[in-house]
């Protein structure tokens, strides 16, 4: 009786022992995941080692892009959509996968990078440029871009700038698409695209649309990113160039 009694015991100590320790390893594995995920949606957002290569808001000329273009090559440009979330360098990859998760500086980051189409010729005083980034549900990268199928969201939201080094674009907002990832005529992105096509398209099929005088001679730029509920959702804004002089 005695021998069962003790055994007993260690068994009740050994069962608390890995109770114990299955705790401890669900708390580690708990504050593991919340710092991973504080940690995607903090590197979602404009660090303040990249504030330094913001160029100036009135700025024709962006010097500081160049100096980031020394780190990486792969940067084109700087984009802002005013009174939004949306302000990051732009980078373009040699392939559409390439900054997928990979940010502005070449390292791994869930949250990847802006990025423009590999296809595109950087012609930006004409033709239909294409930038990708993904939707955080906190609004960093391209999370307001689907704000925009609200029409006050929209309808408040008119306006951005596109710099370069050595020249910016002044951007007018002008639709929003709820498409298909596979979409033909928004995924063309070919330098050769038919720009009458492409705002025909839009301005039949635009969820909200405002007329702005966009033609087929003017240079439009449009900001995809996932939809909300659907696997292969995908919302679209479109806006029209100026160049600044």
């Amino acid at each position: 009786m005695e021998i069962a009694g003790t055994l007993a015991r260690l068994g009740n100590r050994i069962l608390s022992m890995i109770a114990a320790i299955m705790i401890l390893l669900m708390l580690l594995y708990g504050g593991y995941s919340l710092w991973d995920t504080v940690m995607v949606y903090r590197g979602a957002f404009l660090s303040s080692d990249l504030l330094q290569f913001k160029p100036a808001e009135d700025a024709v000329e962006s010097p500081t892009l160049l100096e980031l273009q020394a780190i990486n090559p792969d940067v084109q440009g700087w984009l802002t959509i005013d009174d939004t979330h949306i302000d990051y360098p732009v980078v373009q990859g040699e392939n559409d996968m390439e900054y997928v998760n990979k940010d502005v500086y070449g390292e791994f980051a869930l949250s990847g990078a802006i990025f423009l189409s590999s296809l595109d010729n950087l012609e930006f005083d004409e033709g239909y440029h294409l930038l990708y980034g993904h939707h955080m549900d906190n609004g960093g990268m391209f999370g307001d871009i689907v704000e925009f199928p609200q029409e006050s969201y929209f309808d408040s939201h008119t306006s951005g700038v596109f710099y370069l080094p050595d020249a910016a674009y002044d951007i007018t907002l002008f639709a929003c698409l709820e498409v298909d990832a596979y979409d033909p005529v928004v995924y063309d992105c070919d330098s050769g695209a038919d720009r009458k096509k492409l705002l025909d398209y839009i301005k039949k099929n635009a969820v909200q649309y405002r007329e702005i005088g966009v033609t087929a001679e003017d240079s439009v730029i449009g900001f995809s990113t996932c939809a909300e509920a659907e696997t292969n959702g995908r919302v679209v804004v479109f806006g029209r160039l100026t160049k600044r002089s």
